[in-house]
């Protein structure tokens, strides 16, 4: 009898289902995410010799390049740049010189400079000399050609007569010599040129907001296509036979932007193709270097589809993607004849592995792991996320949750995108990946007045900051609440620039939904925030007007105070933390002083953070390290995720120089209306 319930139990056990309990990854080290990587921003050299990526020298992300053949340990630095990484670069035509800009501390007033790689190291900097091509001081520099025909010229445009409008400029690279070609007295925005290097359009943003497409002739602008301010046109290069001009455009009843043919001649255009599914916009035509044919066409929908217009390159591009199972595979620079290509193949848990690509031998050379020291493994699914806000409108988003955890009464951090004419794409995202590894479930949406999804919920933000765009945030809270996804008590808001607008917004229009909140870079009071837009963004002032809310006119002006947190400061009671950067073009640091000093005044908490050698967002590592540290610090406190307790003594002290005591902020409004002076 013993035997018999001893075999029944066994058997029982057998047939019970078996219950796996995952297991929480452990705690990666934020510099992982945030720290400098060991080699990025790979480039080939158009004529294939040399290989560039960037990689830190002496502290600091600079410029390094490799005989295409050579392993990394054969390279050299080319930069030595200390005060602020470099972000990116490119190759001059022949590969004579690598070109790079460069600001001052994030102020964005850009400077062009050019390295010969082929020169030998000063022994006193270890790198070649770097040349200023443009050394001037208080003037953003815009780059707008770089052409094939004329290896050493690129077309520039300097603000240096007026703060507001670029003039023309052809620099010579060799010499540094500019040469003026036009003052920009007409509003022009930027200047077409053709294969050959002559330019033959010129785009103006008129006083209205609407962009007009103008023919250059030889002593007068002809207007031959526009579109007006809530709507979207643009040039993508010229065709093969040089003479007719891709568009993409939402014009008239079009709701999706769709790829036309512009005739510069007559103003004539022809539709070639949209979206299929008719579910995007039109997301890029990819043309040849070599020949300019059309080689496919693309839509970035949850990943990215692909529509090819010439065979060969199909049937290569398809071995490459044989090759790389279970990864996007997104093309970069590649030479001039198009022997070689740069790739990365990349997925939503893996950062990517960077490959050259030789697609007529059909062959495929890795070059480097990005963020190699991240475990793959440990990483967790982002994947699309649709749910209904307040008014019926479907939103797109991301969601990711914590690996190892169960899905359910989770911490949840929603972290909206910038711009807000941005949007938020399907692949690997380090900052959702950090949150995770933390324990908490990431939401982004692409709330409405984001970019790639129509123009009818592109203007379904217009007027609607802090409205409906606000609820496009609050809806996706209450539907990870309701289906027991999220605790309600543990929420917190994360943003930059516009999603640090939203994020004061959330903590002032519904100060009961989050338990903390992170602001970096974000507006308080957009009053003065359009008061203080920088000189050059005259061209794009009347359509931030029209998106968000005319200040000039007293119907705009209360729309603006009514949708400014600042309005509402002292219905905030969410700990609150205010990152920002001290030479901030975008959003001046009034904007934190302002909303800082209200909360502090009200008796509330709020921490402070202000990088003195940072502009709109934070670009050195180390600065990203100490406010990633205090960040991670802060959420663990208010909504008890995981937090790696060791800081780095560099860290720590950086953290240290950067943290202000709210008590010695000036700022506090003496007005109830937020466009008051504040008191000093």
């Amino acid at each position: 009898m013993k035997t018999f319930v001893l075999l029944a139990s066994v058997l029982a056990i057998l047939a019970a289902p078996l219950t796996v309990r995952a297991e929480q990854p452990p705690i990666l080290d934020r510099t992982l995410f945030f720290g400098d990587d060991d080699i990025a921003g790979e480039r080939i050299s158009p004529d294939g010799q040399f290989v560039s990526f960037l990689k830190p020298y002496k502290g600091t992300r600079n410029i390094w390049v490799k005989r295409t053949g050579e392993p990394f340990s054969a390279a050299r630095p080319l930069s030595a740049q200390t005060k602020r990484p470099v972000s990116g670069y490119f190759w001059s035509q022949d590969s004579k010189f690598i070109l790079f800009v460069q600001d001052a501390g994030g102020d964005e007033n850009f400077n062009v400079y050019a390295i010969d790689p082929t020169l030998a190291a000063d022994p006193a900097t270890g790198v070649p000399p770097t040349r200023a091509l443009t050394d001037l001081q208080h003037v953003r520099t815009v780059i707008y050609s770089v052409p094939k025909t004329k290896p050493d010229i690129i077309y520039i445009g300097l603000n240096d007569r007026d703060a507001r409008w670029h003039d023309l400029y052809e620099l010579r690279l060799s010499t540094g010599e500019k040469t003026l070609l036009r003052k920009n007295t007409e509003r022009i925005g930027n200047w077409v040129f053709d294969h050959d290097g002559t330019m033959r359009m010129a785009v103006r943003l008129t006083a209205t907001g609407n962009k007009e497409f103008l023919r250059i002739d030889p002593d007068e602008f002809k207007l031959i296509y526009s579109c007006d301010v809530l709507e979207s046109c643009g040039q993508s290069g010229f065709d093969a036979e040089n003479r007719l001009v891709y568009l993409v455009t939402n014009r008239g009843p079009l709701n999706l932007t769709e790829l036309e043919m512009l005739d510069p001649a007559t103003g004539a255009t022809t539709t070639v193709e949209s979206d299929p599914q008719k579910r995007v916009d039109f997301g890029g035509v990819i043309l040849s270097v070599a020949d300019h044919r059309v080689l496919f066409t693309k839509y970035e929908d949850d990943g990215v589809r692909r529509y090819f217009k010439d065979s060969a390159f199909e049937t290569q591009l398809r071995w490459l993607e044989s090759q790389l199972p279970g990864k996007e595979v997104r093309l970069g620079a590649r030479t001039t004849d198009e022997s070689l290509w740069i790739v990365s193949a990349h997925s939503d848990t893996d950062p990517g592995d960077i490959y050259v690509w030789n697609p007529g031998a059909q062959t495929l050379a890795l070059q480097y792991r990005v963020r190699e020291a991240i475990p793959r493994a440990a990483l967790s699914e982002r994947r699309p996320y649709h749910y209904k806000s307040s008014d019926g409108l479907d939103i797109p988003a991301y969601l990711t949750l914590p690996k190892g955890l169960p899905a359910t009464n989770l911490p949840l951090i929603v972290n909206p995108h910038g711009g807000p004419w941005a949007q938020d794409m399907f692949g690997y995202n380090g900052f959702a990946q950090f949150l995770a590894n933390r324990g908490y479930a990431v939401l982004q949406p692409n709330f409405r007045g984001s970019t790639g999804y129509g123009k009818a919920y592109l203007n379904a933000g217009n007027g609607e900051w802090g409205r409906k765009m606000q609820d496009d945030l609050t809806w996706g809270v209450k539907a990870l609440v309701a289906d027991g996804t999220v605790d309600p008590k543990r929420v917190g808001i994360v943003g930059i620039s516009y999603g640090g607008y939203a994020t004061l917004a959330g903590v002032t229009f519904t100060p009961n939904l989050y338990a903390a909140a992170v602001d970096i870079v974000g507006p308080s009071n957009l009053v003065t925030q359009l008061d203080l837009m920088p000189a050059y963004w005259e061209a794009g002032k009347k359509a931030m007007y029209t998106r968000v809310a005319d200040p000039t006119t007293a119907e705009g002006r209360s729309l603006l105070i009514a949708a400014s947190p600042l309005t509402r400061a002292s219905d905030i009671v969410t700990p609150l933390m205010v990152v920002q950067g001290k030479n901030d073009p975008r959003v001046n640091i009034r904007e934190s002083n302002q909303i800082v000093a209200a909360v502090r005044d009200n008796g509330k908490p709020v921490e402070y953070l202000v990088a003195p050698d940072e502009g709109h967002g934070f670009a050195r590592p180390i600065n990203n390290l100490a406010m990633m540290s205090a960040i991670e610090a802060f959420l663990a406190k208010y909504l008890g995720g995981r937090y790696q307790d060791d800081v780095p003594a560099d860290v720590a002290a950086k953290l240290k120089e950067i943290r202000v005591d709210p008590l010695t902020v000036s700022g506090a409004v003496t007005s109830k209306e937020p466009g008051a002076e504040p008191s000093k």
